[in-house]
């Protein structure tokens, strides 16, 4: 049981460097960023619109998906599903 957070500390300690931005990087940044990323950062709006879009969809995917799986819904009798729930289709 111990095992475990020593583990996570360890994964914590060799992520940690590479997840923070260097100096010259944290310079570069918007105030909203600086820190975070490597690199220049975003260039315009439209930068941030697209960013903020596809989190909009992998949210909603991700919505969609654990409500599917929780709930799927399929109460029909001739769904494809009963086949395989059916012991008499398997001869069983």
């Amino acid at each position: 049981m111990k095992l475990r957070p020593c583990l996570l500390l360890m994964g914590w300690m060799a992520i940690r460097p590479v997840a923070h931005a260097c100096e010259v990087c944290a310079a570069q940044q918007p105030k909203i960023l600086r820190g975070l990323t490597h690199g220049a950062g975003p260039q315009g709006n439209f930068d941030y619109f697209i960013v903020l879009a596809a989190v909009a969809v992998v949210l909603f995917t991700l919505a969609c998906a654990v409500k599917f799986l929780v709930r799927p819904g399929e109460r029909e009798p001739g769904h494809i599903k009963r086949i395989i729930l059916n012991q008499d289709y398997h001869g069983t």
